[in-house]
């Protein structure tokens, strides 16, 4: 079977993406797949002339162009199957403040958080009265945590929506909850399967989960199976699911959570998750019983299973 790897692409995540392409590259011809790489940088024209070729395509990218639908339309329209979710969920679970309403919509419980306006750049007082310091300040497009930001005091809060306007022309500002930071991943197509929670205890310089906590080496813990109630577990594990459900996803994800003294917060929800052996998801996969190769190839079948 022939794979089209999808690695690199244009976002501020690109080295992220090419770091778990090489590792997933590794575990599809050690599965036996013929692997073709593109990176939709540079290479789009010839995956479309190559498109007749391939049979599966297999999406590591992350950010805007590549999480976000766009490369999944053009897969659509070049009718090659992929893992993961479609063009609609992938553009939901991108835009945070979309996600925000649905997640609220269905029962979930979310930080109460405010859309920035180019304005507030220079006079942010409007935010002020509708949220609390301590704010969380972030693009409302990307991953890794860019462009993100904690803002304790109010003279702060103007320049980090400088930064984070930097990143995208929408920016959120959410109220910062205090707790324990929780992700579950989730696999299935109509039928979801909840994967072990994994508790993230970034190193005590950070603050929270941000880009150098996320991807340098020892900057973080991560616990799996997370140490909690069961009848915790049970409800991460729902709102998971229900989250996955709720943006019209398929394949898999991996939804960020906080748990707090007021209970469980959803955060936000990764469609295509970092994907190195050591990443959250593949983690939780072995936790679970499915080594990384066995969990590559299980994506594969459910980017198959409809057709």
């Amino acid at each position: 079977m022939c794979v089209a790897l999808l690695a690199g692409g244009k976002s501020g995540e690109r080295e992220v993406s090419l770091a778990g392409a090489r590792e997933a590259e590794m575990a599809l011809v050690d599965n036996g797949y013929l692997v073709r790489r593109y990176d939709p940088a540079t290479d789009l024209a010839r995956l479309a002339e190559e498109a007749s070729g391939i049979d599966v395509a297999f999406i590591l990218l992350h950010g805007p162009l590549g999480e976000d639908g766009s490369i999944q339309g053009f897969l659509d329209l070049l009718g090659i199957p992929y893992q993961g979710s479609g063009l609609l969920g992938s553009a939901l679970a991108m835009d945070k403040d979309l996600a925000k309403q649905l997640y609220r919509d269905a029962g979930l419980q979310v930080p109460a958080w405010e859309m920035a306006r180019t304005a507030d750049q220079s006079d942010p007082s409007r935010l002020l009265q509708g949220l609390s310091l301590p704010l969380v300040v972030k693009p409302v497009r990307q991953g890794s945590s860019l462009g993100m930001s904690i803002v304790d005091r109010e003279e702060d809060l103007a320049p980090a929506l400088v930064l984070a306007f930097n990143f995208d022309d929408q920016v959120m500002v959410e109220e910062f909850i205090v707790g324990r930071e929780l992700t579950c991943g989730v696999l299935g197509n109509a039928e979801l399967e909840s994967l072990p929670v994994v508790e993230i205890i970034p190193g005590e310089e950070y603050r929270f989960f941000d880009y150098q906590a996320k991807y340098q080496a020892g900057a973080s813990r991560e616990i799996c199976p997370a140490e909690l109630p069961a009848g915790i577990t049970a409800e991460v594990q729902r709102c998971a699911r229900r989250a996955h459900r709720v943006l019209r996803l398929r394949g898999y994800s991996r939804t960020d959570m906080i748990l707090a003294e007021k209970g469980l917060y959803v955060l936000e929800t990764n469609t295509i998750p970092g994907m190195t052996p050591t990443s959250l998801l593949p983690q939780a996969a072995a936790a679970h019983g499915l080594s990384f190769g066995a969990l590559v190839d299980r994506l594969i079948e459910l980017a198959l299973e409809d057709g």
